[in-house]
């Protein structure tokens, strides 16, 4: 059993605030990106409107079909908030190839 890649994945936070009617691209966007282990949408009161975690694999197998009811979903939530945060868990690799000196 390899449990070098747990230990070599570090997770990190960014909040983007948008407005409503730009949260659906944005999600789609963030889906195509592949490194996203979580999202939270914040209306502007702080209140959490929608939290859903994301697996590599959905992520790496065509998500944005996959995630088709939750977009529509979106939709809805975007035409009732003018203004949200959306809250992005992200997975980084601890042994990117950045960190290694050149030539190795």
């Amino acid at each position: 059993m390899d449990t070098q890649d747990d230990k070599s994945k570090k997770t990190f936070t960014e909040e983007i605030e948008i407005f409503g009617d730009q949260l659906v691209q944005k999600v789609k966007d963030l889906l195509a990106e592949g490194n996203v282990r979580q999202i939270r949408i914040k209306a502007s009161d702080g209140d959490i409107v929608l939290e859903t975690p994301l697996t590599i694999g959905v992520v790496a197998g065509g998500a944005v079909a996959l995630a088709a009811p939750w977009l529509a979903i979106l939709g809805v939530i975007a035409a009732l908030v003018t203004h949200v945060t959306v809250e992005v868990v992200r997975e980084v690799d601890d042994n990117s190839d950045d960190d290694k000196p050149a030539g190795s």
